[in-house]
């Protein structure tokens, strides 16, 4: 299996879970039909012309009905955002396989599910809300909850205890290690250049190659940067996680992330970042860094507020191996790779787990907050959300791509707080990407139908898509497809005394030729050539106890021919011989030869010769000796 992300969209058809009890939210008004049939005002809540579910957010889970889960035997991970999902598939489906990714991949994505478990834990929904999932009830119901797909198989968050055994399962693996799995295949994990220890992975046996490349980047970052040279020769190259926003620049991005901010704080109001706890935040902060006196925000505090914000933090220092060559060479000045152990040495970076405790009694305005979580739903963001909404001189500035920020802003209109969207995704856009595939130089691409056709929005866009010769094979959901290659050899070794004992001829120079006879012993798909076993000697007894299983007889082998009778010299030995009346006819693969005289048939052809004549052995052994002068024997 390659990857198992989380699909989070799902939780903006939910209410926010405030931290603080909220007035505006409490009071909504119950949903109930127009024409009064459909009562559903203890789950459904109206806001701002939109309908919420008024419940614990849940997820959409990977498609579980396709295939028993049970039955995978390895999940490759390539990067902390693609293994959220990872706790309902191993301690919900009978799971018992293992789990491949790196160590940052491992502990940030820790860190990222630690973080939404608590979220979701320390504003408990006494409720859950069920009713509305009603395949009839969903029909009448207005529009996004109308078209949300398999609404039945949304859950709701995972526990710490099921991270845990989730984590457990997985095995740590590094750049370019060979890993073999059951002898058929191994897989190989190469840096991606997308973020800490993300991953492509190469599968390959000893002569197939499939590249998964998914969640990459080109551009210099903080992680180590994209190897592309192991990604050529594949025969089958699956593509995946393209950037969601192909027509925004990651670096104007920042640019206007940068300018927006110091806009509103000079004009004396709060800006709000709603983001993962690593990842962007990492770019964010340094670029801020190297922002803040130029900008003259030195005075302006930035608070980074998340339970797991002092971990990601230090974990972006200490994986050093992981990180781009300059962020490394750092590390051996001693210099901390990343700029933010200075903006907190100085005092201008704090990071509190939650709005709770110190933060309160420290906060002062103002000021900048990254915090989570960017779907708005839950986390500390909602304090802030409600707490800045109001004022017009605020500014909540969207990096994150995963979500629409009109959706994510829908439960909190009418909303006065400005809104700016930078989205920045340094994934591969389709310039890139079919930049990367004219060097990597696949012999098939395999992509999801949405990159081989424009956005919607955008349907006179062609760069916007992906154009490739051969074209790509497309897939969808549920699509079950055949990779276009097969498996035709398999590699073979031979053991040292039987290797020893065969005896090679030259049938043409550089080339020659050694006949074997061996016992093939397959393993766990390894083979091996074994040399025969000689029968043990029957011990002289008269009472067998039971009949001893006896080898089968080894007869010495036929020797090979090879090589190919020339015609005219062939006709021309007959002739020697007294065979004068031949009739030559043309096949498609040689010549018949008919000896009118002797009613004999010679068909001739390039892999064997047949001598076809009735009753005359003496004949027939004479034109066999004839025919076997000119091959070589082996």
């Amino acid at each position: 299996m390659l990857d198992c992300g989380l699909d989070t969209t799902s939780v903006l058809n939910f209410l926010p879970l405030p931290l603080v009890h909220s007035p505006r939210l409490s009071k909504l008004p119950g949903w109930v039909s127009k024409d009064g049939t459909v009562n559903l005002e203890k789950e459904l809540k109206e806001c701002a012309g939109r309908v919420f579910v008024d419940s614990q957010p849940e997820f959409c889970l990977p498609e579980r009905e396709l295939l028993d889960l049970s039955t995978i035997d390895v999940i490759l991970i390539s990067n902390y955002h693609c293994m959220m999902a990872l706790p309902y598939i191993t301690e919900h489906t009978g799971f018992t396989g293992t789990v491949y990714a790196t160590e940052p991949t491992l502990q940030i994505g820790r860190l990222l599910m630690e973080e939404l478990v608590n979220f979701m834990e320390r504003v408990p929904k006494a409720q859950s809300a069920t009713c509305w999932k009603n395949k009839d009830m969903q029909r009448v119901l207005p529009g996004p909850l109308k078209d949300a797909v398999e609404v039945w198989t949304w859950k709701r968050c995972y526990s710490i205890q099921e991270v845990n055994s989730a984590l457990s399962k997985v095995q740590l693996v590094g750049y370019s290690q060979k890993v073999e799995l059951f002898g058929a295949v191994q897989v190989s994990p190469l840096s991606s250049g997308y973020s800490l220890g993300s991953s492509n992975w190469i599968i390959q046996s000893h002569h197939e190659k499939v590249a998964y490349v998914s969640g990459s980047s080109l551009l210099t970052t903080h992680p180590q940067p994209m190897d592309q040279s192991s990604l050529k020769n594949s025969d089958v190259l699956i593509l995946t996680g393209l950037t969601q926003m192909p027509t925004a620049n990651p670096d104007g991005m920042l640019g206007e992330f940068c300018s927006n901010l110091a806009m509103t704080i000079r004009a004396g109001g709060n800006v709000l970042v709603p983001c993962y706890s690593s990842g962007v935040i990492y770019d964010l902060l340094e670029c801020l860094y190297q922002f803040i006196d130029s900008a003259n925000l030195g005075t302006t505090p930035f608070y980074f507020i998340s339970p797991v914000a002092n971990s990601s933090l230090e974990f972006s220092q200490i994986f050093a191996e992981w990180l781009c060559h300059n962020k490394q060479s750092k590390v051996y000045l001693p210099e901390p790779p990343f700029p933010h152990a200075e903006l907190i040495q100085t005092n201008k970076l704090k990071h509190y787990p939650s709005i709770h405790g110190d933060f309160s009694s420290e906060f002062r305005q103002p000021c900048v907050v990254f915090t989570g979580h960017p779907s708005l739903r839950f986390g500390d963001v909602v304090h802030f959300m409600e707490l800045w909404g109001k004022s017009s001189l605020n500014t909540i500035i969207f990096t994150e791509p995963d979500f629409s920020y009109l959706d994510a802003l829908a439960p909190y209109q009418p909303l006065a707080m400005k809104c700016v969207y930078c989205p920045i995704d340094t994934r591969l856009n389709f310039h890139q990407v079919s930049k990367l595939l004219k060097e990597v130089q696949p012999l098939h691409v395999v992509c999801p139908e949405q990159y081989t056709q424009p956005p919607l929005s955008q349907s006179h866009r062609s760069d916007l898509m992906l154009e490739l010769q051969p074209p790509p094979m497309p897939y969808r959901r549920c699509s079950v497809l055949s990779l276009p290659f097969r498996r035709r050899y398999e590699r073979i070794h031979l053991l040292p005394e039987l290797a020893n004992s065969l005896v090679p001829s030259e049938i043409k120079p550089g080339t020659s030729v050694a006949t074997v006879s061996a016992v093939l012993q397959s393993k766990d798909n390894k083979h091996m050539l074994q040399p025969v076993p000689k029968p043990p000697p029957v011990p002289p007894s008269k009472k067998r106890k039971r009949v001893i299983e006896e080898p089968p007889e080894m007869l010495a082998p036929k020797p090979l021919l090879s090589g190919a009778v020339p015609l005219e010299a062939f006709l021309a030995t007959l002739h020697k011989h007294g065979i004068t009346e031949v009739k030559v006819e043309e096949t498609g693969d040689g010549h018949i030869l008919h000896l009118q005289a002797e009613d004999t048939l010679i068909q001739l052809e390039e892999d064997g010769t047949h001598i076809v004549c009735d009753n005359n052995e003496p004949l027939r052994t004479t034109l066999r000796d004839l025919v076997l002068r000119f091959l070589q024997k082996l």
